[in-house]
């Protein structure tokens, strides 16, 4: 099989398809053979995703819906299910970045939008596709997590205390689909110029210095190589990784140790670590 069609006949759905690293994997995966569900609040962002999918020779469907509205999700599924048959991967990448700021400064109500969006919108994403992947016995969950999930993020509390819950949210359910075959893992992207870097610097001292030189950092340099994400995304789509659930990887890591079992799984869990 090439590299062009190594996602042939797979049918994946991508919530945040519109911008950012959700759209760039969906562009990726369609290029890859895979059909790719589009999933946006943005009418005009969808429309553009499919677009450039499609003059690029591959197949996608545009799904707009709210990822905190379970009706919505639900809808969007069955209408690539309808479609498509079924859906073989789920890629969570909708997130937004939430108020900057000490924490007795941001606004409570935006504080748990950001919750809602990133945490309640990757669960009933899962549960929507979770009922035929446990029937088949066949599935990949993959979801986004990010800065703040592994280590304290100052000014950052909702984005931090979302993702962290994310994670922890992933490992519990790969242990509950576990017997049934079906792989759940976080992604851990690392850097990349998107909206939330343009957020960050029109924060300015709010952020704190440090996230403002990070953002800096990531305006010139890129962030990470899109390639990177791009693999450890397709490995965590494909049969390669059904040995690995419950797992958050960072693009960082040497995951390729991992597939090949020359490192401890347990190397890519949120754990605390206690020194007796």
């Amino acid at each position: 099989m090439t590299e062009t069609q190594v996602l042939a006949g797979k049918n994946i759905l991508i919530t945040g398809a519109g911008r950012g690293i959700g759209k760039r994997l969906a562009l990726s995966m369609a290029s890859r053979g895979a059909k790719v569900g589009l999933l946006a609040r943005s009418r005009g962002e969808l429309d553009l995703a499919q677009l450039e999918i499609e003059q690029a020779g591959g197949v996608a469907m545009r799904l707009r819906a709210d990822v905190r509205e379970a009706e919505q999700i639900a809808a969007a599924v069955d209408r690539m299910k309808v479609h498509w048959g079924q859906i073989d991967v789920l890629i969570c990448a909708a997130g937004i970045q939430g108020p900057i700021g000490p924490l007795m400064e941001v606004p409570p109500k935006a504080w748990w939008e950001t919750v809602e969006t990133n945490l309640r919108g990757v669960m009933l994403a899962a549960r929507a596709v979770l009922p035929e992947m446990i029937k088949r016995r066949s599935g990949k969950i993959i979801a986004l997590s990010g800065g703040g999930s592994l280590t304290p993020r100052p000014n950052f509390s909702a984005y931090a205390a979302s993702k962290s819950a994310l994670v922890r949210l992933i490992e519990t359910l790969a242990v509950e689909i576990s017997e049934h075959n079906v792989q759940a893992n976080c992604m851990s992207p690392g850097g990349a110029n998107t909206a939330m870097t343009d957020e960050i610097l029109a924060a300015g001292e709010k952020a704190g210095w440090k996230e403002i030189e990070d953002a800096k950092q990531v305006r010139m340099t890129g962030g990470e190589p899109p390639d990177k994400q791009i693999q450890l995304a397709l490995f965590l789509a494909s049969e390669r990784s059904n040995h690995i659930t419950g797992r958050v990887i960072h693009v960082g890591d040497e995951w390729r140790k991992l597939e090949h079992g020359q490192v401890s799984a347990e190397l890519y869990t949120l754990r605390r670590v206690v020194k007796g």
